[in-house]
């Protein structure tokens, strides 16, 4: 398969199309984390279908003092990577293709879910991202749309612009890739030193500790579950002098009481204990954020919750603003 370079969207407008056509949206710089959305959108589209992956570096959703101009812009690269990974088309527009008024005037807003998290610490970001996005699926008119989980708060948003504003396509999630370490791919790894690299894997570290503590706390629920222990149990263990079943009893029947210890601020305060540890390495983690959250709204969980959630952290090592997130599942999912 030879990939085709588009530079305008009248090749996309005027080509017959036989099957689907699915879009991977990239700023491109891409790396493994970019050809496994290639490659999800080649399947999805099918041998008949089309793969269209676009790269165009937004400058409406850098920020004051952010890297627009040190962005990477490695575009030979790109479509090499693309074509291996199965892409048709690299459709690589220019900022008058897209903005040909200049900066445009009416934009999508991102409204109250755009305010937290990443775009409390990049106001104004989710609009710029999401203002792109909604052209480059009129100029590529897709019928499925694919993007990387890893950007998380950024999919939920596409997904309910997608649903807010009657978008006829369908958006794909795709989970995070990550290096043999653990370190989430991304095109901005190539900034950091190797002792920075070796503190951002706290990023990991942190979510991957949470995520224990969730499968722990998650499987006392299930044991109360399946075979309910009462403290009427553990205090008759007790009194034979079986402390250590006792106390494993106790803590199958706490697990099965709606007050119970833990839930979604122990698994917090088991990520929060790695990156305070990453702290004080050198050079250090500056943490932004650690949060659990509803990926319906972003807004942090509450105790006893039940359902989807997902833990994002967000922390800065050296000049290099770094994201992580791994989505969670709370007691029985409605």
């Amino acid at each position: 398969m030879t990939t085709t370079l588009a530079h305008t969207a009248e090749p996309l407008r005027t080509r017959a199309r036989a099957g689907r056509r699915a879009v991977v949206m990239t700023m491109g710089a891409l790396h493994e984390g970019h050809a496994s959305l290639i490659r999800a959108a080649r399947r999805l589209a099918g041998p008949d279908g089309e793969v269209v992956v676009t790269v165009f570096v937004n400058p409406l959703q850098f920020g004051a003092g952010e890297d627009l101009d040190r962005y990477p812009r490695t575009l030979d690269a790109d479509v090499k990577i693309a074509e291996q990974a199965g892409a048709d088309t690299v459709f690589a527009p220019g900022v008058d293709e897209v903005y040909p008024g200049g900066e445009p005037q009416v934009r999508v807003s991102a409204g109250p879910m755009g305010t937290v998290l990443e775009g409390a610490a990049r106001p104004g970001h989710f609009d710029g991202m999401l203002t792109v996005v909604a052209k480059l699926l009129h100029l590529t008119r897709p019928d499925v749309a694919l993007f990387g989980q890893k950007d998380a708060q950024q999919l939920a948003l596409i997904r309910r612009m997608a649903r807010d504003l009657n978008f006829d396509v369908e958006i794909v999630g795709v989970p995070t890739v990550r290096e043999d370490d653990g370190l989430a791919l991304s095109s901005r790894n190539r900034y950091l030193a190797p002792d920075e690299r070796r503190t951002a894997l706290a990023l990991s570290r942190a979510l991957f500790a949470g995520r224990d503590r969730h499968a722990a706390q998650e499987a006392l629920r299930a044991r109360a579950a399946s075979a309910p222990a009462s403290r009427a149990r553990a205090d008759a263990l007790n009194a034979m002098g079986e402390s250590r079943a006792a106390a494993d009893a106790h803590a199958v029947a706490e697990s099965a009481a709606p007050s119970a210890s833990g839930g979604p601020a122990a698994v917090v305060a088991a990520a929060r204990l790695v990156l305070d540890d990453a702290a004080r390495l050198r050079p250090p983690l500056e943490l932004d954020y650690v949060a659990l959250v509803d990926p319906a709204d972003f807004g942090e969980v509450r105790p006893g919750h039940t359902g989807e959630a997902i833990l994002a952290v967000a922390a800065k090592v050296g000049t290099v603003r770094l994201i992580d997130n791994i989505p969670l599942t709370f007691g029985d999912a409605v």
